[in-house]
């Protein structure tokens, strides 16, 4: 039976799919203390698709990139889910860090991470609310528009 998160995301919509796989050298998530770091999650879709693929202020709009990045919130809350087996044991949202593949001029990068922002509000209500750094770079894996990494306190 799913827990109070999960069905509060369920109300919008959101089933929690599997985690995805890395794909370097690295570990998905690291659990140290009552604190787990998660590895930065691209907008992949449950299909593996890209949500959102180039660069903002260059072809992917404001709109486009805030849904890529609640698609990266969503791997990140699978990811947790993987950790804990029990979103309901996620005691706060500490940090989200977002990478937004942007145009030289685009300065617009914390409206697209509002996107992931929002949904750790909706899912956690107080609890999802977070310190948070949005920074543009200049590429992401695969081209993709958006990737967000978070921290988590948990029980």
């Amino acid at each position: 039976m799913a827990g109070t998160v999960e069905q509060k995301l369920a109300e919008q919509g959101i089933v929690l799919h599997e985690a995805p796989a890395p794909v370097a050298n690295y570990v998905p998530f690291v659990r140290t203390g009552n604190l787990i770091f998660v590895s930065g999650q691209v907008c992949f879709d449950p299909q593996g698709k890209l949500i959102a693929k180039g660069k903002l202020g260059a072809g992917v709009t404001i709109e486009q990139g805030a849904a890529a990045a609640r698609g990266c919130a969503v791997n990140l809350l699978a990811q947790v889910k993987a950790a804990l087996g029990d979103l309901d044991k996620v005691v706060r949202v500490v940090r989200l860090g977002g990478f937004i593949n942007s145009a030289p001029d685009f300065v617009d990068g914390p409206k697209v991470l509002n996107g992931a922002s929002d949904l750790m509000v909706a899912a956690f209500g107080d609890k999802g609310r977070h310190a948070r750094t949005t920074v543009g770079v200049a590429s992401l894996p695969a081209d993709a528009a958006v990737e967000v990494e978070g921290v988590f306190e948990v029980a």
